[in-house]
């Protein structure tokens, strides 16, 4: 035996090792071995390729395998292509499954391409097959109608709806037949004369939506509806009338307000006139003395004349003095 060569053939003997591994890992990472034994052993006949191929389009390979062999124990016959084209469409593939097999247990027409757009379609299909097995109820919030009396009837209604299968991809969901429901309820209890008609009769609210046929174009065909609660309101005929009576009054008082801000406005500017007039007899009178040195100063006013001026005078202000003192004599 060479004791040269024993450290060479070490180091290459570790290379060869740490070779295989690394081939050993990344064959491992592309073929999962595991899950095609699981596979062959469940009846699903995939090829090693295929598994592989899914590696390097990104497709988890378990994501499609299970589901499949869960499928084929089902008695299913589905093809993997379109497992994996609806998976790499955003698909869940798991669900899709599931929804056909109680489909086909129910004895509902579900094929997988029907499932496929339903649960592309954002719906969750396998909660719909169960609904479609087993009716679902809804029930409605408490909605508000107005008789022609006046009072008001607040109703709540459960709706017992089944899936429709058929009009799952484009029909409207559960939040339009809370809307249409409603939409009866106030159109019924707004066309009874009396609110008592609605309270003996809740049944004529149901007959009334149904024959409007409230589950065209939605996902739902709906089975009964049933009245759960009918209750009395406010009178709003009433409150309409003390509301308009308030608002008559507020508009009175504003005209009421107006017309005495008028008057007010009115008696300051004949107030303010008489002041103006006032101080235009006060100026006049100013000027009389004037006029009157003027008179006799230029000989147009004799002293004897003067003299009669201010008895004249004096006789108004004694005559105006004693009309005064009678005046407050008779308002005594």
């Amino acid at each position: 035996m060479n004791t040269d060569n024993a450290p060479f053939n070490i180091i290459a003997l570790g290379l060869l090792v740490v070779i295989i591994a690394v081939i050993l890992i990344i064959f491992f990472r592309f073929v999962p071995i595991g899950l095609w034994i699981t596979a062959h052993f469940s009846g699903v006949k995939v090829p090693v390729t295929t598994l592989v191929g899914m590696r390097l389009r990104r497709v988890a390979p378990q994501k499609i395998i299970q589901p499949l062999i869960k499928a084929t124990k089902a008695g299913l016959v589905l093809d993997i292509n379109e497992l994996e084209a609806h998976f790499l469409a955003g698909g869940d593939v798991n669900m899709v499954i599931d929804a056909l097999i109680a489909a086909q247990r129910a004895n509902i027409d579900l094929e997988f391409e029907q499932a496929a757009a339903i649960d592309l379609a954002g719906r969750n299909v396998f909660e719909a097959v169960q609904v479609s097995v087993n009716p679902k109820v809804i029930q409605t919030p408490l909605i508000s109608g107005v008789a022609m009396d006046g009072i008001e009837v607040q109703a709540k209604a459960k709706v017992t709806v089944r899936a429709n299968i058929e009009r799952l991809v484009g029909g409207a969901g559960e939040e339009t037949i809370i809307a249409r429901v409603g939409e009866g309820i106030v159109t019924t209890v707004g066309s009874a004369q009396k609110h008592k008609s609605v309270l003996e009769n809740p049944d004529s609210i149901s007959q009334t939506i149904l024959n409007k046929g409230l589950d065209s174009g939605t996902a739902f065909e709906i089975l009964s509806i049933d009245i759960a609660d009918v209750d009395i309101g406010r009178n709003i005929g009433a409150k309409l009338q003390a509301d308009q009576a308030e608002a008559d009054t507020k508009i009175a008082q504003a005209k009421a307000e107006e017309r005495r801000s008028l008057a007010v406005a009115q008696e300051q500017e004949m107030i303010a006139e008489v002041q103006r007039m006032r101080a235009k007899v006060v100026e006049a009178e100013s000027q009389v003395p004037l006029a009157i040195a003027e008179a006799l100063k230029s000989g147009n006013l004799g002293a004897l004349d003067y003299y009669k001026l201010e008895n004249l005078e004096s006789d108004t202000k004694m005559r105006n003095s004693i009309s005064g003192e009678d005046l407050k004599e008779s308002d005594r």
